[in-house]
């Protein structure tokens, strides 16, 4: 059985992880997964309206998943079809997260009013020991709505406040604020604010256009008119002037076949143009005849609309189309989520073999690691067809390129030296860095557009990949260090010849990082001066990269120059650990230099605990040898 359960283990992570690019049983139904397929330009990019909604809700809840009152699970287009085209009914779905206790009184909770009401016993016992939670921290457009100027008042006066200077109820006016903007430019996009019949509105207006269109040149030229169908128009355009205005995304396609991405445009927008070309545009009849039929629950009617305007679309720009086929299948499929928990259950085999079943367990883990770089491979490989550039442009993709290069190399020492540690370092790594990755998808769209400064291939494909295999390498020998000071202290399992193991891997890769960490900030200098006209500007980000390089050559010459020993050289390996966070994280957020994008006060926290972490090992590996358990033993 240990000899099969290699086999059997890495043959039930793999159907586990393929089963999202299958439909799955109770999903949604064909015509609104096809929906989601449709094409838009947002945020700069061609995407399908799946990642429209998928990261609308990850910005304004931090997760997928919408529960209707009723306790039905919508998936993120059934939710995006009801904000676009039934908003009264999308209004009641709790979808805003407010933790901030200030924030909760100004919109007029307590805790009386928040606190969850279980009538199962084991849910009330799950409540009370922290499984389920005990207080409502998620709430509704409509119980929000009362309160908007209240809101928008405090968000005025927290706005001009520097972010790393705003109190936490600051801190959540601002970002509750933002949310609901983000929802309300959304539920505007393609039917104006309180229309309950928009298909009907269009073919009206199209039946009166030319008369309406007479109407209101003769009255703009002095000449007799009907004031009537004169007014008419006249609302009827202040209402699309509304729509174009209120939202950013551009879901009608241009006229031209052969027009850039950047021609399309707002159902507003084409709606204005409406009075110039004497008829509807198609693309918005289209879509006001899907919400039409969405709002009647009449789905073989909408899937046929779907169907026909999805055709003619493919027709037209099957480019577009055929990515954002491919980019809804990569949503529904969450390859990282997957490597995720592939990562994690590796690290456990990993230590199982120190602990039972030395070989049988060492290979799970082994095979788990592989499938997991394999889905990793994957899934980079992807997102840099759908954005076609290399695969580090942000900080979402540095930090899963960074769990790929140290899996990579892990998979290298583990079949080098087959003792597990690789593996295990693969599961850490691999886990923490996806981890990392999806709290960095909450800002929003992961596959955005890059900043022009930035908009150069060769660079990204060269400086960027370089030095991002440095941060990795060295995170990775950081990694084995914690491994060999936690099986050294809390564990027997670290004997002489598995430290000795370690030692040599870690300074095997230090000599590594070194080499990718100083090629890369050289390349990095060039690209300034091809870009700013320096080569250096003492610029945060260039000084984190510097000391990166000047922290690998410290530890190799304490080890050449015999001031460190094997524990020394763990310590300084950790500490690495604390320079490589600071460069990618910490100078980002000092908000001045070339390279910030802003503090966030959540990124913050993380950050200092995790140096503070860091520290305690260290802390842990000065202990006297005397409480080391396995150099006792």
């Amino acid at each position: 059985m240990t000899r099969r359960m290699p086999l059997f283990v890495v043959l039930i992570a793999a159907v586990c992880a393929l089963a999202g690019l299958f439909p799955q049983p109770g999903g949604p139904p064909p015509a609104v997964t096809a929906f989601g397929r449709l094409p838009v330009l947002s945020e700069g990019r061609m995407k399908p309206l799946d990642s429209v909604a998928r990261s609308t809700l990850l910005v304004i809840q931090g997760r997928q998943r919408v529960m209707t009152p009723d306790d039905r699970e919508l998936t993120p287009d059934e939710w995006l079809l009801d904000v676009l085209f039934f908003p009264e009914r999308a209004d009641t779905y709790r979808v805003f997260v407010v933790d901030n206790t200030d924030l909760l009184s100004l919109i007029g909770k307590n805790d009386e009013n928040l606190r969850i009401r279980y009538e199962k016993t084991s849910e009330q016992v799950a409540a009370m020991i922290g499984i389920l939670s005990s207080s409502q921290r998620r709430m509704s457009f409509n119980e929000i709505a009362p309160y908007l100027s209240q809101i928008e008042a405090q968000e005025k006066l927290a706005e001009p406040v520097l972010p790393q200077s705003r109190t936490r109820f600051q801190a959540a006016v601002v970002q509750l604020y933002g949310n609901l903007a983000h929802y309300l430019r959304l539920r505007r996009a393609l039917v104006p604010e309180g229309s309950k019949d928009f298909l009907g509105e269009l073919l009206r207006l199209r039946e009166g256009l030319s008369d309406g269109v007479a109407a209101v040149r003769a009255k703009e030229a002095g000449k007799p008119h009907d004031e009537a169908k004169a007014a008419a128009l006249i609302a009827e355009g202040q209402k699309f002037v509304a729509m174009a205005e209120s939202t950013d995304l551009l879901a009608i396609p241009p006229d031209d076949d052969d027009a850039e991405p950047g021609a399309w445009h707002s159902a507003g927008h084409a709606l204005l143009e409406t009075f110039g070309k004497g008829d509807v545009n198609a693309a918005v009849l289209a879509y006001a005849g899907m919400g039409y039929a969405w709002r009647q629950n009449e789905l073989a009617s909408f899937g046929h609309i779907v169907r026909l305007y999805g055709t003619s679309l493919e027709r037209r720009f099957d480019r577009q189309v055929r990515k954002t086929r491919i980019e809804t299948i990569f949503n529904q499929a969450e390859p990282f989520y997957a490597c995720m928990m592939i990562y994690l259950a590796a690290f456990l085999f990993a230590a199982l073999s120190w602990l039972k079943w030395p070989e049988a367990a060492r290979r799970s883990a082994l095979g788990l690691v592989a499938l997991g770089w394999a889905l990793a491979t994957a899934g980079i490989a992807t997102r840099m067809w759908l954005e076609g550039r290399p695969p580090v442009t942000n900080l979402y993709s540095s930090a899963l390129f960074i769990g790929w290069g140290s899996v990579g190399l892990c998979l290298i020492l583990e079949a080098t030296h087959r003792n597990a540690i690789g593996s295990a370092a693969a599961g850490m790594i691999g886990f923490a860095t996806l981890l990392i990755a999806h709290h960095l998808a909450l800002a929003g769209d992961t596959l955005e557009m890059m900043r022009a400064v930035l908009d150069s291939n060769f660079w990204l494909a060269t400086h960027v990949v370089v030095v991002v295999t440095g941060y990795a390498s060295t995170f990775l020998a950081g990694m084995l260090a914690v491994i060999y000071v936690l099986r050294g202290v809390f564990t027997r399992t670290l004997d002489r010849a598995s430290a000795d193991a370690l030692g040599r891997m870690i300074y095997g890769i230090v000599c590594f990082a070194t080499l990718f960490s100083f090629v890369g900030t050289a390349l990095g200098g060039i690209w300034a001066d091809q870009s700013w006209g320096r080569f250096w500007g003492w610029d945060p980000k260039e000084n984190g990269a510097l000391i990166i390089v000047l922290w690998n050559a410290l530890i190799l010459h304490a080890r050449w120059g015999g001031l460190i020993r094997q524990r020394g050289l763990v310590c300084l390996a950790i500490f690495g650990n604390i320079v490589t966070s600071w460069s990618w994280f910490g100078t980002n957020m000092l908000g001045i230099g070339l390279h910030s994008y802003g503090f966030t006060q959540a990124a913050f926290w993380w950050l200092a605990g995790f140096i503070v972490l860091q520290l305690a090992l260290i802390a842990v590996a000065n202990l006297p040898l005397g409480k080391w358990r396995s150099f006792r033993a």
